[in-house]
């Protein structure tokens, strides 16, 4: 026969457990495979929402990068590289989770919930220079928000394939191994019931001489 679970006793006390594993193990079957769709669905539609995103990070980042070369040809390098020693570092960043079908994903954001700068003296700077400054703000924001996307992926990801092993795990090996057990099982007993059958008549027939 094929592939059987090991140790297992044709008799009947034993078949009833086995009767209990097939019921658990195909329940446990469907449950992970509705969980394997739930985390699919997450996980497709995040892609999906991370498209955007990318594109309008690059197109500010091009914009930002661009407002920082015209604002060093007006007010020169020096003074823009003295301008931004003198800024202050952004605020911290505080990551909450959230619970997407059993899987922590993370939220990012900074702590005031925008980003906070001090502002720099007018005096001797161009328009250019406020238009940059607000560009880089927007990335920062635009990073966080894809950082927090794309680890969500990533951990979908890991744990979808960790299910459809779960689900592979069960339909092709453990339930299988269980309905061969319990096919083993129910043909021994057959064959021990016909076994008995024929000794109880053989005895009955000597008796009967």
């Amino acid at each position: 026969m094929a592939d059987m679970i090991e140790g297992v006793h044709p008799t009947r006390m034993e078949l009833l457990e086995i009767n209990k594993r097939i019921v658990l193990a195909e329940k446990g079957h469907k449950l992970l495979k509705e969980k394997r769709d739930s985390l699919m669905t997450e996980f497709l539609d995040r892609i999906n929402r991370a498209k955007a995103p990318r594109e309008e990070l690059a197109n500010t980042l091009d914009k930002a990068y661009g407002d920082l070369i015209s604002t060093e040809a007006l007010m020169s390098l020096k003074n823009v590289n003295a301008i931004a020693s003198s800024t202050p570092e952004l605020g911290d960043i505080d990551i909450t989770f959230k619970n997407i079908v059993g899987v922590k994903v993370p939220e990012l954001e900074f702590s005031a919930g925008e980003i906070s700068r001090e502002k720099y003296s007018l005096t001797f700077t161009s328009s250019k220079l406020d238009e940059a400054c607000d560009d880089f703000d927007r990335a920062w924001k635009q990073i966080l928000d894809l950082v927090g996307t794309e680890e969500a992926i990533r951990r979908l990801g890991g744990e979808i394939k960790k299910t459809k092993r779960r689900v592979n795990a069960l339909e092709y090996i453990m339930i299988p191994r269980l309905s061969n057990t319990q096919r083993y099982i129910e043909m021994r007993l057959e064959e021990m019931e016909r076994e008995s059958f024929i000794r109880l008549k053989m005895i009955k027939m000597k008796k009967a001489k």
